[in-house]
C-alpha cells in the first residue's frame, strides 16, 4: 500500500501541486511571521548587548521615587569618588519644546531636552555638543523639519523664552521609545539643566577602571544612597524584556491571520481529498477486491495527506523565509527605528511550521479517508462512478439549529450589554457559532443561493449558462465546501469595511457634537493667554469665540478637574447633552457633573458638592448630570462668575472659534494664525484636520488588514480552481458527450466559467450577509451612539470581485476541458 500510495502521487504531480499550494501559503505566512519577529528580537538583543558593553554600572532613581524624583548632584560626586570608577557620566532630561518652521512648537507633546553621556549617544552625522551654544537633534525630527548640521534651532526654555543653538550634529535615539515619540534635542549637561530646569539626573552611567561590574555595583550602591543600581548587562536585559513584549503582540496579531489562512487551506484540502476519493472509487474498490482491508485503504489516504502535508510544509518554510526576509528588507528600506538582526529560520519556527502543516493536512483528510473505507468491492465492476444524491439529514438540521440559536443568542446578549471588551468578545463568540452553523448547513443553502446567483447568467448565456447553473447545484456538498473558503475571506473583508465605515461616521458625528467649532486652540504646555481670545473676539469675520478654563481641586475630598466655559456659549456654541437635570439658566452656586464621575461619587441632581482649593471652600448644587461621551466639558463645570470668585483669574485651557457666515476658510484661518503668532506653544487645529487624521489612521489599518486577508482570498481561489480541475477530470465523458451533441469549445469554456462565477457569487453572498450583520454588532459594542454606515459601493465591489475571481480561477480548467479530444474521451470510459 505504501508503494501504491507513492506511485499514485508521482503519477498525478499536477494534482499534488494544486493540493499542496494552499498549505504552502498558509505555512509560509506562519513561518514568515516567526522569521520577522525573531529577526526583530535578534536586532533588539544585539542593540542591547552593544549598549551594555559601553557601560559597566547604571544608576537610576529608586523604583519608589516620585515621577520627577531625580538623582541629586551629590550622588554624582559620591559615585565619582568610589575606588574603581574610571568615569561617571550623568543624564539630564526635561522639556525643551522645539519651534518648527511654522513658528509653532513641534508635535503634540514637548520635545525632550536631554544630555546623554558621550559613551551612549549615537551620532549619525556631525559631532556631539561640546559648548553651551551647541545642540544635536534626533534624526527623525531633523528629517521631518529639514534640518542639518550648521542650521540654527530654536527651543523654549523652562520660562517659555526662546533660546537659539547651532546644530552641530544629528543623533539616533536608539531604543528609547519615549525619545523616539517625543523627539529630542541634546545639549551639554549644564545647558540641558539651564534650558529644562531639571534638578538632578535621571541616570548616571559608570565605567569601571578594573573591578568587575558586579563588585563595582556593590561599591556604587553604597555610595549612591537611595537609588537603583544594576550592571550594564542587567539594565540591557531589563529593557530588552520590556521591548520584547511588543514583538510578542505583533507575533500574536500576525499569527491570527495565519490561522485564518490555514483554516481556509484546510477547507480547500478537505474538498480536494473528498473529490479525489470520489474519483478513485473504482481504484479503491479494485484494491479491496485483491485483498486490501478497510484499514489499509484508510491508511493510504492518510499517508498521502501526510506526504502532501510534509512536502507542503517544507516548501512553506522556504516561502516563509522569503516573506520574512522581504518584510525585513522593507523595514530597513523605509528607515524605521526597529533594529533587525540576521534573517533565519529558528528551530521553533521550523517545528511549528512543519507540525502545523502536517496536522492541518492530515486532519482535513480524515473524513474523506473514512469515506473511502465505505467503498464496496463490487464498485470495481461498475462502468462509471455513481454520483450520490445529497440528503439533508435530521442530525445536520438539529446540530445546525443548536449552533444558530446559541450564536444568535450570544450575539443579541453582546449587543444588549454595556459597550466594552466583554460585549465585543460575546458578539465574536456568537459570530463563530453562527459561522459554524452556516458551514453545517452549507449544502442545504447552496441550492437556492446558486439559483439566485445564477438567475442572470442562465438567461444571458443560454444553454451553457443553464447547464452551468445546474452543475453548480447538482452536488451541493462539494459546492458548499468549495465556496466556504471564499466565504471566510469575504466575511472578514466585509466585516472590516462595515466596521471602519461605521466608526468613521460615528466619530465624525461625535466630533461635530464635541467640537462644534471651525478651529480649536490648545497649548502644548501651560495655558493660552486671555489676550488671544480677546483679539479673536474683536474680529468681525469670526462669529463666536468660546473659552474653556480649568483648575485642579478637591471635590468632596477627592482630586478632580474643575472648569468653566464662556457663559454665553452654553446652549449656543456648546450644547451639552444631559442624562438628568438641565443646564437651562445655569448660574452662580450651581454645578454640572459628568455621568461617570457622578456615578463614582454617588451624587445626583439636587445633591450638594464641596469644591476646595487654596484654602477656599465653595458649596455647589448639582443641577445636571451630563453624558461624558458627547461632552467637551470637564468633570465638574461651574458658572463663569463662580469659577473666578473661587480660583481667581485663570488663563484659557482651550479656545473654540467659529467663522462668520460667508467668510472664506483661508481668511478665517489667517485671522486665527495671526492672533496666535506671538505664542509658539499655542497650536491651531480644526475638526477637518482631526477627522482627516482619524480617517488616515483607519485607512492605514484597513489597508494592512486587507493585505493580510488577501492571503485567505488567494487560497480560497486556489480551492475553486482545484475543485474545477478535478471536476473537469471527473466529468470528462460528460463534457465529451456535450461536445458530441453540438456544444462548441467556446460554449464549453463558457459553461465552466459561468459555473465558477456562480460558485464565487454564492460564497460572496453568504460572506457579505455575515460581514454586514457582525460588522454592525461589533460597532454596537464600542459605543452607545452608533451611526451605522453601510458601504454599499464597496460591498458590491466585493461581490463583483468574487465573481470575477471565480471566472479567472476557471480559465485553466476550462481551457483543458475544451482541448480534450471528444473521441478519445468517449473511448476512454
Amino acid at each position: 500500500m505504501f508503494r501504491i500510495t507513492l506511485t499514485g502521487l508521482l503519477a498525478h504531480r499536477l494534482r499534488l501541486v494544486l493540493t499542496s499550494l494552499a498549505i504552502v501559503l498558509g505555512v509560509g505566512f506562519i513561518a514568515g511571521t516567526f522569521v520577522l519577529t525573531d529577526t526583530i528580537d535578534a536586532g533588539f538583543t544585539q542593540s542591547f548587548a552593544a549598549d551594555a558593553d559601553k557601560v559597566d554600572v547604571v544608576v537610576t532613581p529608586d523604583d519608589d521615587a516620585e515621577p520627577d524624583g531625580n538623582l541629586p548632584e551629590s550622588a554624582l560626586a559620591a559615585i565619582r569618588a568610589v575606588q574603581g570608577v574610571e568615569d561617571a557620566q550623568p543624564m539630564v532630561s526635561g522639556d525643551a519644546p522645539l519651534i518648527g518652521k511654522d513658528g509653532k512648537v513641534v508635535g503634540n507633546v514637548p520635545t525632550a531636552g536631554v544630555s546623554i553621556p558621550a559613551s551612549r549617544i549615537k551620532i549619525t552625522s556631525g559631532r556631539a555638543p561640546s559648548a553651551a551654544g551647541e545642540a544635536v537633534l534626533d534624526k527623525n525630527t531633523a528629517k521631518t523639519q529639514g534640518l542639518a548640521p550648521g542650521a540654527t534651532v530654536t527651543v523654549l526654555d523652562q520660562a517659555g523664552k526662546r533660546q537659539q543653538f547651532r546644530l552641530v550634529g544629528v543623533f539616533d535615539v536608539g531604543l528609547d521609545q519615549d525619545l523616539a515619540y517625543r523627539g529630542a534635542v541634546a545639549f551639554t549637561p549644564d545647558t540641558a539643566r539651564r534650558v529644562t530646569g531639571a534638578k538632578g539626573f535621571t541616570e548616571i552611567d559608570v565605567v569601571s577602571s578594573g573591578p568587575s561590574p558586579e563588585s563595582l555595583r556593590t561599591a556604587v550602591a553604597a555610595a549612591a544612597g537611595k537609588a537603583k543600581v544594576v550592571t550594564g548587562r542587567e539594565r540591557a536585559d531589563e529593557v530588552a524584556k520590556r521591548n520584547h513584549v511588543d514583538t510578542s503582540f505583533l507575533r500574536l496579531g500576525l499569527l491570527l491571520f495565519g490561522a485564518v489562512a490555514l483554516l481556509v487551506a484546510a477547507l480547500v484540502i478537505y474538498n480536494t481529498f473528498n473529490i479525489l476519493v470520489a474519483q478513485r472509487m473504482r481504484e479503491m474498490a479494485l484494491l479491496r477486491c485483491i485483498g486490501a482491508t478497510k484499514r489499509q485503504v484508510f491508511g493510504s489516504i492518510v499517508l498521502e495527506s501526510a506526504v502532501v502535508g510534509l512536502l507542503s510544509s517544507v516548501l512553506g518554510l522556504l516561502t516563509g523565509l522569503g516573506l520574512g526576509a522581504a518584510a525585513v528588507a522593507v523595514l530597513r528600506a523605509v528607515g524605521t527605528d526597529i533594529p533587525t538582526g540576521t534573517v533565519s529560520l529558528s528551530p521553533q519556527a521550523i517545528a511549528i511550521g512543519v507540525c502545523t502543516g502536517v496536522v492541518v493536512t492530515m486532519g482535513a483528510a480524515l473524513l474523506p479517508a473514512r469515506q473511502a473505507t465505505r467503498v464496496p468491492p463490487v464498485a470495481a465492476l461498475r462502468a462509471q462512478v455513481e454520483e450520490h444524491a445529497f440528503r439533508t439529514g435530521v442530525v445536520r438540521v438539529v446540530v445546525a439549529a443548536l449552533f444558530v440559536l446559541t450564536g444568535v443568542g450570544l450575539t443579541a446578549a453582546g449587543v444588549l450589554q454595556k459597550p466594552g471588551q466583554a460585549a465585543l468578545l460575546t458578539v465574536m463568540a456568537g459570530g463563530v457559532l453562527v459561522f459554524f452553523s452556516v458551514l453545517i448547513l452549507g449544502p442545504v443553502i447552496v441550492r437556492p443561493l446558486s439559483g439566485l446567483a445564477g438567475w442572470v447568467p442562465a438567461r444571458l448565456f443560454g444553454v451553457p449558462g443553464r447547464l452551468a447553473v445546474d452543475n453548480s447545484r447538482r452536488n451541493p456538498k462539494r459546492a458548499a465546501t468549495t465556496t466556504v473558503a471564499l466565504t471566510v475571506g469575504v466575511t472578514l473583508m466585509t466585516f472590516m469595511t462595515v466596521l471602519t465605515s461605521t466608526m468613521r461616521t460615528t466619530v465624525g458625528d461625535q466630533l461635530d457634537q464635541q467640537f462644534p467649532a471651525d478651529y480649536i486652540l490648545s497649548a502644548q504646555t501651560g495655558t493660552i493667554p486671555r489676550s488671544v481670545a480677546d483679539t479673536l473676539r474683536a474680529s468681525r469675520d469670526l462669529a463666536a469665540v468660546t473659552e474653556f478654563r480649568g483648575k485642579k481641586a478637591k471635590v468632596n475630598g477627592r482630586d478632580f478637574e474643575v472648569g468653566t466655559v464662556t457663559q454665553s456659549a452654553l446652549g449656543t456654541a456648546i450644547k451639552p447633552e444631559a442624562a438628568s437635570g438641565t443646564m437651562d439658566g445655569f448660574g452662580a452656586g450651581e454645578v454640572a457633573v459628568a455621568d461617570l464621575v457622578a456615578k463614582d461619587l454617588g451624587v445626583k441632581v439636587g445633591d450638594t458638592v464641596t469644591v476646595a482649593s487654596g484654602g477656599r471652600r465653595t458649596s455647589l448644587k448639582v443641577v445636571a448630570v451630563l453624558k461624558a461621551d458627547v461632552s467637551l466639558l470637564p468633570p465638574f463645570t461651574m458658572a463663569e462668575q463662580t469659577f473666578e470668585r473661587h480660583f481667581g483669574r485663570v488663563d484659557d485651557a482651550q479656545v473654540l472659534v467659529n467663522a462668520a457666515d460667508g467668510v472664506a476658510p483661508e481668511r478665517a484661518r489667517k485671522i486665527v494664525d495671526d492672533a496666535t503668532a506671538a505664542y509658539p506653544v499655542v497650536k491651531v487645529g480644526s475638526t477637518t484636520e482631526i477627522r482627516g487624521q482619524f480617517d488616515e489612521a483607519l485607512d492605514s489599518i484597513l489597508m494592512v488588514i486587507t493585505g493580510l486577508l488577501a492571503l485567505a482570498i488567494v487560497i480560497s481561489l486556489l480551492g475553486i480552481a482545484n475543485t474545477l480541475s478535478l471536476s473537469v477530470h471527473e466529468r470528462t465523458r460528460e463534457s465529451a458527450l456535450l461536445r458530441a451533441l453540438g456544444l462548441t469549445r467556446t460554449q464549453l469554456r463558457g459553461m465552466l466559467s459561468v459555473e465558477a462565477l456562480v460558485l464565487g457569487l454564492v460564497g460572496a453572498i453568504v460572506g457579505v450577509v455575515l460581514g454586514i450583520v457582525y460588522g454592525w454588532a461589533a460597532t454596537a459594542t464600542f459605543t452607545e451612539n452608533v451611526s451605522f454606515q453601510l458601504p454599499i459601493g464597496q460591498i458590491l465591489l466585493f461581490i463583483a470581485a468574487s465573481g470575477l475571481a471565480g471566472v479567472l480561477a476557471a480559465l485553466l480548467p476550462a481551457r483543458r476541458a475544451a482541448r480534450a479530444s471528444v473521441v478519445g474521451a468517449l473511448a476512454a470510459t
